[in-house]
């Protein structure tokens, strides 16, 4: 009797020197943090960007040596002009629209029918009798060519390039676990459109004392950026920017007229990237 109460003594001493230890090894969970839970909110339309420029990785294969004139403006401003379209034309970014160029040429080739259609009257018509054609003829010609004239210099103007780009929105449904039906309604259709024009400047806007010429005081390459992203078929405005900026060419040719591509192309990719955040200048 005695050994028997002994052990359920030693018995009950050694589970109350076990429950402080379980106690000890208990360790509180971790309350989640506001920050945790906003970090987990779905993006929304307005919040979510879709890839900028600079995302695109290019290697120097994608490329072509460009080489030029730096002595003449008018090559330089045109080799830009044509890395800027190839750059934003790419298929991970933008679809170039070609509407100025489209309208251009359909005035030219209408004035060249014209032309030709009353040159081949006179021809084959006496000269009395094919006066009053070929006047109608020459003044739908001398119309045509003042409307397309008009076109590229009021409307067009320094457009070097317009481009638009469609992606559905990434943003997750709350009502996810019903139908799927009811999930892809959820999803919209983002559309963005792109237009930047380009100038140049002279060395003269920079400094009003001339000087030698130098990399400090040559003409600058101007590129503007108007941007707008928007939904339901542009009734949405989500964001829109407008930025300019200027750079000497002295910045993308070498001293032989070799065109530095990566770095126009970075600076490229920053101004249009300023426009796509929402930037106005």
């Amino acid at each position: 009797m005695a050994r028997t109460k002994k052990m359920q003594a030693d018995g009950e001493g050694s589970s109350t020197l076990q429950t402080p230890n379980k106690k000890a090894n208990r360790t509180p969970s971790p309350s989640p943090s506001p920050s945790a839970g906003r970090s987990r909110e779905p993006p929304t339309p307005e919040t979510e960007r879709p890839a900028g420029p600079l995302s695109v990785v290019l290697t120097a294969l994608d490329r072509d040596v460009v080489k030029v004139n730096n002595a003449n403006a008018t090559e330089l401003k045109n080799a830009c002009d044509d890395a800027v379209k190839r750059y934003l034309s790419r298929p991970e970014l933008f679809k170039q629209i070609h509407l100025h160029t489209d309208v251009r040429l359909g005035l030219g080739w209408l004035s060249v029918f014209v032309a030709a259609g009353t040159a081949f009257y006179g021809y084959k018509v006496d000269f009395e009798k094919s006066k009053p054609v070929v006047s109608i003829g020459l003044v739908v010609y001398i119309f045509l060519t003042i409307v397309q004239t008009l076109y590229a210099y009021f409307v067009e103007g320094n457009t070097v390039f317009v481009g638009k780009r469609k992606t559905f929105s990434k943003r997750v449904s709350p009502f996810s676990h019903l139908l799927s039906v009811t999930r892809s309604s959820n999803h919209q259709i983002i559309t963005e459109r792109i237009h930047l024009t380009s100038s140049t400047k002279s060395a003269s806007h920079l400094s009003q004392k001339p000087s030698v010429a130098s990399p400090s005081n040559s003409p600058s390459y101007q590129l503007a950026v108007t941007y707008v992203r928007s939904t339901n078929g542009g009734k949405s405005l989500l964001a829109k920017g407008r930025t300019k900026a200027a750079q000497t060419y002295s910045a993308f040719f070498d001293d032989q007229g070799t065109m530095d591509q990566e770095a126009f192309e970075r600076w490229v990719g920053e101004l249009v990237e300023q426009g796509m955040d929402g930037k106005l200048a």
